[in-house]
């Protein structure tokens, strides 16, 4: 009995131990999990803030190295040279060199953007700035706008320049532009000088020119050649003799319907390029496949303007039914995008092929005619819905021999004056 009586006793003893044993271990096992737990939590929470502030802090500087580059372009990006501007456009180019891909995406400014110096227009080592001295006697100043597509400075106005120099072999060609905002791009970008008017007429008196004449490229008598003439007439009694000769598309005329020879040269001209460079042999091949071809221009609220209209009788003149003139302005009025979509959907016309009437293939061409943004004119066009197809031809005047040697004859006009 007495055995029995120890035995339970044992074997409660026994199970109130394990129950108090496997009790504590249990709490324990619980309280050192939470324990562990939170303080994982919390150096995870701490990690994420980290990485977070370190991230923030890596955009913030990516965003003003690039605001700095912003600052720098839209410093060169003015009309005026100034003594400070070389420096300038060299601090530029330094500062964008130094950023990252990812920051250069960042640029943004007034004017600046990446595509101010990681645009590729080209190869800038074919041409040639013309800025030379030991110019003689005897010199021909090209005056263009200018602009700051390499391909379109070589093939456009080079192409000018070269055609010029071939026909008068006695004279020396320079080259002046008259946009110091372009002058200030490519010299950033590529590192080469184009003399401003006042540069190239300062270097012609330090080299003793004694007959100076001035082909000027633009289009027409607007404000461009108005500004190029104030600039000469500054100078005029530092030389013997200044000409200046007409610009491409000679004397502007009172109304519409006034027009002469240079303008139907270059309708001529431009006309051929155009059906050539879209595969018919002629215009009215391509009419009768549907095609219009549409040339735009800059436009201007210069009373020279009515150069477009103009330009505009005379492919009527010559029977071009199927060719329309725009200007990106829309100055004149029936030169506006939409007048013009109008005018082509009108004549009954399923296809479209723009071209720029301009010297040069630059901005206007790359970007408001053929560019992909909805205010394009090859998305306006496409837009519209009027036609079956919109083409572009991406190509200046300044290529086109009959051009280049349009601008020969006037030069030829008044070196036999």
């Amino acid at each position: 009995m007495k055995k029995r009586v120890v035995a339970l006793l044992m074997a409660a003893l026994i199970g109130t131990f394990c129950m108090t044993g496997c009790g504590n271990s249990k709490e324990t096992t619980v309280e050192s999990s939470v324990e562990v737990g939170s303080e994982t939590g919390e150096e995870k929470t701490q990690t994420e803030t980290e990485e977070t502030v370190n991230t923030e802090a890596e955009e913030d500087a990516d965003q003003k190295a690039a605001d700095k580059v912003a600052e720098l372009i839209d410093a060169i990006y003015v009309q005026k040279r100034i003594d400070e501007t070389d420096k300038q456009c060299a601090d530029a180019k330094a500062a964008w060199d130094a950023l990252t891909d990812a920051q250069k995406e960042l640029v943004e400014g007034e004017n600046a953007d990446p595509d101010y110096f990681g645009r590729d227009t080209g190869d800038a080592s074919k041409d040639d700035p013309r800025n030379q001295d030991e110019i003689g006697e005897n010199e021909i100043l090209v005056v263009s706008f200018g602009t700051s597509f390499n391909d379109s400075r070589v093939a456009d106005i080079k192409g000018i320049e070269d055609a010029l120099q071939k026909a008068y072999p006695d004279w020396s060609v320079r080259r002046a532009f008259t946009a110091q905002i372009i002058i200030n791009h490519v010299q950033a970008r590529d590192g080469e000088y184009i003399d401003n008017m006042d540069q190239a007429l300062d270097r012609a008196v330090a080299n003793g020119v004694k007959n100076l004449i001035i082909q000027p490229t633009h289009l027409m008598h607007g404000a461009e050649y108005d500004e190029l003439m104030e600039a000469v007439e500054a100078y005029h009694d530092q030389f013997e003799t200044v000409k200046v000769a007409e610009p491409l598309l000679g004397e502007v005329g009172t109304d519409a319907t006034v027009i002469n020879a240079d303008k139907a040269v270059v309708a001529e001209a431009i006309t051929t390029e155009a059906v050539k460079d879209a595969g018919y042999d002629s215009l009215d091949a391509a009419k009768e496949d549907g095609v219009a071809f549409v040339f735009m221009g800059h436009g201007t609220s210069h009373t020279a303007k009515v150069s477009y209209s103009q330009m505009q009788t005379q492919m009527g003149e010559l029977g071009y039914d199927n060719v329309f003139i725009g200007t990106v302005e829309g100055e004149p009025e029936e030169t506006a995008c939409e007048a013009v979509i109008d005018a082509v959907a009108q004549t009954g016309y399923t296809k479209v092929i723009l071209r720029p009437l301009m010297v040069v293939a630059g901005d206007h061409a790359n970007n408001d005619m053929a560019g992909d943004d909805e205010d394009s004119w090859k998305s306006m066009f496409t837009a519209s819905g009027k036609f079956d197809s919109v083409d572009t031809q991406i190509t200046g005047l300044g290529s086109i021999n009959a051009i280049q040697q349009l601008y020969v004859a006037h030069t030829k006009d008044v070196i036999n004056e």
